[in-house]
């Protein structure tokens, strides 16, 4: 398998192969682009991003991320978790919108500050 690893800027065209002994990988640059790699063929995560509508603000949306990575095969029923969901102002960075999404110990928080009317 070739991926792309995403650890720096540089971009490494990185292959690996299951072996008998563990996993194989080349043109990796640093120790991350490996762990990286066995990372993305045994579990990959990712950062999941969206919004929720907010109440007694002038904005009408916050915008919400992960606080951890999460399984990929979770994303959509991540977002799914997200429907009905209404945050209340004054909403401050880092604030918890919706806890332990789906038993997985992630959270999506506020990545902004919303000032209440």
């Amino acid at each position: 398998m070739e991926l792309i690893c995403i650890c720096c800027p540089l971009g490494c065209r990185v292959t690996i192969e299951k072996t008998a002994d563990g996993f194989n990988v080349s043109g990796n640059t640093c120790p991350r682009g490996k762990d990286y790699a066995i990372s993305e063929l045994t579990a990959p995560v990712r950062m999941v991003t969206s919004s929720v509508p907010v109440v007694g603000s002038m904005d009408k949306t916050v915008s919400l991320k992960t606080d951890k990575p999460i399984a990929k095969e979770l994303i959509f029923k991540s977002l799914e978790t997200l429907k009905g969901v209404v945050a209340h102002a004054p909403v401050k960075e880092g604030d918890v919108i919706v806890a332990n999404v789906l038993g997985t110990g992630v959270n999506f928080v506020a990545t902004r500050e919303i000032e209440a009317i």
